[in-house]
């Protein structure tokens, strides 16, 4: 009796932890993805700006200025067109992510809940 528990509890022990490996590498692989993303926006962003003030350093009167100032605000709206649209991305692939997860968990609880239905019916007919 103790060795069938104990097969049990060992299999019900590989199988949570094969679950939580899952689990983590899609958390993982999703973090990775995420912070990918943010580098590279923010690489964008910093690429612009520099050039941008590499631009607004070599203005020398208030006519050139002028026409740098539009390049200023045309910089400043595609790094925040670029934030918002990776915050979307961010946001999508991290809900892709835990809808796997969600999928895993619910794969898990519905082949317990299975086995428990199984081993309960088997000890009612054996009684």
């Amino acid at each position: 009796m103790y060795q069938q528990i104990n097969e049990q509890f060992a299999a019900a022990s590989r199988q949570f932890a094969d679950t939580a490996a899952q689990i983590n590498r899609l958390a993982v692989e999703n973090a990775t993805q995420v912070f990918g993303l943010q580098l590279a926006a923010l690489e964008a962003g910093a690429s612009a700006t520099f050039a941008f003030f590499g631009e607004v350093a070599e203005v020398r009167s208030p006519e050139q200025f002028k026409t740098v100032w539009p390049k200023g605000l045309q910089v400043a709206r595609e790094n925040v067109e670029r934030s918002i649209a990776t915050g979307q991305d961010v946001v999508a692939r991290t809900l892709k992510a835990n809808e796997a997860i969600g999928q895993i968990a619910k794969a898990q609880f519905e082949a317990q809940a299975s086995v428990v239905t199984e081993q309960v019916a088997k000890a009612t007919k054996s009684k």
